[in-house]
């Protein structure tokens, strides 16, 4: 029996600390079984392209564009942090993109795009 003597406070002490432990390690373990969301392979010419396509043109394409030319894969990657920061900011930001009088604003999933291409090394 634990009494109140400097033993039965240790004893005490180490039963709690044992416990504690015992419950960080199944925290730890559920955590990690968790189910991760799955991540779809990104790749330049089937997801982000057209997003490109339809969201960037005239301004940033060959013929019309008056702006820094983001028409191909080489140059899209080159730009790809300054690009997703754009996209992100606030529609009343100056440096928003698409421009708000040209395009409507990209949707979530498609910001998403841009990120998990980024995040996955910018495949073609």
């Amino acid at each position: 029996m634990i009494t109140n003597s400097k033993t039965g406070r240790i004893a005490t002490l180490l039963m709690l600390l044992s416990l504690s432990l015992v419950y960080c390690k199944t925290s730890r373990k559920a955590t990690a079984s968790a189910p991760e969301e799955k991540v779809s392979a990104v790749s330049y010419t089937a997801d982000i392209l057209p997003i490109m396509e339809r969201s960037c043109t005239p301004c940033h394409f060959p013929e019309t564009g008056k702006k820094k030319l983001l028409n191909t894969y080489e140059a899209t990657k080159e730009n790809i942090v300054d690009i997703v920061n754009r996209i992100q900011l606030p529609a009343e930001e100056i440096k928003f993109m698409p421009f708000k009088s040209k395009k409507t604003p990209l949707s979530a999933e498609e910001i998403k795009l841009f990120k998990d291409w980024y995040n996955q090394g910018m495949a073609n």
